[in-house]
């Protein structure tokens, strides 16, 4: 077939469609990286302040420092990335991000773990390189499942009926589809 055929040329409404979900997804990649970006400082300089500070071993000073950015990350994600996302389950979804956010710190502070006691590579230096790399990976997992199980968006039919709420009070004069009511 040739360069002109259009046989694997989508409609321009689905090419519209896919066009909206890729900027929806991209646009909740970047406030997901703000406020990510937002947690990662706080993490290290809670991290930083407290192995200072303080005498507690690095892994116990990282996992410190990550329970501060998860609370930080929480307020964030759910006012800021994740405000338009159903909120009906708070308890759920704060139950979901907490063992979310668990396995994160895990991923994260066994990067760190791993790097410290298995090779011996406890400068500081190597610490804050290696917290961030475990911050990185736990990115990814998190990432995944607070957009997936966490802040889910609002079923389909509940984000059509608010729409269509919102058009009849907007305009009061239009007239109903056929086979629907005021």
């Amino acid at each position: 077939m040739g360069h002109g055929s259009s046989a694997h040329t989508a409609p321009p409404e689905a090419r519209g469609t896919l066009r909206q979900r890729l900027e929806g997804v991209l646009r909740e990649v970047l406030k997901f990286g703000a406020v990510g970006g937002a947690g990662v400082l706080v993490n290290l300089l809670v991290f930083n302040l407290v192995r200072h500070t303080t005498d507690l071993q690095v892994v116990r000073a990282s996992i410190v420092a990550t329970v501060v950015s998860i609370v930080f990350n929480y307020v964030g994600f759910r006012y800021f990335t994740y405000r338009d996302r159903d909120k009906s389950g708070r308890t759920k979804e704060m139950s979901l991000f907490l063992l979310f956010s668990a396995v994160g710190l895990v991923i994260e502070n066994g990067v760190l773990y791993t790097a410290t006691y298995g090779f011996g590579w406890d400068s500081p230096l190597q610490s804050n390189i290696f917290k961030f790399v475990g911050i990185g990976v736990a990115t990814l997992f998190r990432f995944w499942s607070y957009r997936s199980w966490v802040f889910r968006a609002l079923p389909a039919r509940d984000a059509v009926a608010r729409a269509e709420s919102f058009l009849e009070h907007e305009s009061p004069t239009t007239v109903p589809a056929p086979g629907r009511s005021r």
